[in-house]
């Protein structure tokens, strides 16, 4: 391929995606037609409504669900038109979805330098169950077997890509935008939601969803309730739990806030005395970046990429034995670790690690200077960017 960077054409193709993901590729694909790059991004209308386009990026509305289903036959074929007749020099698939869909329509796009390189970057482990794990694992062996390279979020998605047989895997962290201070009116107006008054207040912020853990977080209030004075539980985020969530709040009479959605979370992470990240799997989570970087305590389960993220690499190391043998573990906490480490599915460990942040001003220090040190070296968007549209750049030249 003649011509430098700069002409370089990169389609992004994802499917139904909402959070980190959706921030991650409107960052990328916003910074790349800023550099020069002729852009295209493919998803749901829903996403693409949610992405915000900028002028100069095109769009193409997609329907690639959140399962498999029989209409993914016809959203291959039009990708495939629709690639065959763009000519991206690079597809950047995120997802496992979007990335099998990818693989598969680009296998007929033509031979040769019509062929555009395939990226996939895989941002979440397989779902609980056997049968999505099933149909997880076909789809992540298509983006195995068809990617000229894989991205993933975390070390062990690393490792599960590598032995799945990708030709090229690398780790690339998904860095959390940075935050502007919040205005002393936007603190005001979030205390006045919060109604906590001189209470401590746990927040929580993530989508209302299996994965996140939050039916742990609120057993775990139900246990601190009779705590004098009581912490304000609060979670902010929408999903399919949030009906679920209350009723069970309710039943176990632990005072938790459900928020909804916010577009307000530096002030929210202003009023925290502790932030909880309960996750049953985590890569790179946006959140406990954020929160690291405001300072403030945690206490986060020890999942996926969470204990490479707050410090504490002998803790996921410790992790996977559990997970591999159904030990239990101590909390884990040091002063050069950004977090208190907790086994996940565990609202006894977690309420007492709350607690011990709660009552111990010398180990929420510790955690707010280790967490604010450890976020320094936290890459950015632009760091992010700048790797991406290096790694375009060498894939389009090896062609």
């Amino acid at each position: 391929m003649s011509g430098g960077p700069a002409r370089l054409r990169v389609a992004f193709v994802l499917g139904l995606a909402t959070g980190g993901t959706a921030r991650h590729v409107a960052a990328l694909a916003a910074a790349c037609r800023a550099a020069g790059l002729a852009v295209s991004v493919i998803a749901p209308a829903p996403t693409l409504a949610m992405l915000n386009a900028n002028a100069g990026i095109e769009t193409f509305s997609l329907g690639i669900g959140g399962r498999p289903q029989p209409a993914d036959l016809a959203a291959v074929v039009r990708l495939r038109h629709r690639l065959g007749s763009w000519r991206p020099d690079v597809v950047h698939a995120h997802g496992v979805r979007a990335g099998a869909v990818a693989g598969l329509a680009i296998g007929g796009t033509g031979p040769g330098r019509r062929r555009p390189a395939l990226v996939v970057t895989v941002h979440n482990a397989p779902p609980a169950g056997r049968r999505g794990r099933l149909v997880y694992g076909v789809l992540e062996r298509i983006c195995a077997r068809r990617a000229d390279l894989v991205l993933c979020a975390s070390a062990d998605l690393t490792a599960r890509m590598r032995d799945l047989g990708a030709a090229e895997v690398q780790q690339f962290d998904v860095p959390a935008p940075a935050a502007t201070p919040p205005s002393p009116d936007e603190v005001a107006k979030a205390r006045a939601d919060i109604g906590a008054g001189d209470r401590p207040v746990v927040l929580a912020v993530a989508r209302l969803a299996p994965q996140k853990g939050l039916d742990v977080l609120i057993e775990a209030a139900g246990r601190w309730r009779r705590r004098d004075p009581q912490p304000c539980t609060v979670i902010a985020g929408d999903g399919p739990l949030a009906a679920a969530l209350r009723a069970q709040a309710s039943r176990v009479r632990a005072d938790v806030l459900l928020l909804g959605s916010r577009q307000d979370v530096p002030a929210l992470l202003e009023l925290a005395d502790v932030v909880v990240v309960p996750s049953r799997w985590e890569a790179r989570a946006l959140i406990l970046q954020e929160a690291m970087r405001s300072g403030k305590p945690i206490v986060a389960t020890s999942v996926g990429g969470t204990p490479e993220l707050v410090g504490s690499a002998s803790a996921s190391r410790d992790n996977r034995a559990s997970r591999d043998t159904g030990a239990n573990r101590d909390n884990t906490a040091s002063q050069d670790t950004g977090a208190v480490l907790i086994p996940a599915d565990d609202p006894a460990a977690l309420a007492a690690a709350v607690i011990s942040v709660l009552d111990d001003p010398g180990l929420a220090a510790r955690l707010r200077l280790a967490a604010r040190a450890r976020s320094a070296a936290f890459p950015t968007e632009n760091d992010a960017v700048k790797a991406a549209m290096s790694m375009y750049a060498r894939l389009t030249a090896s062609r």
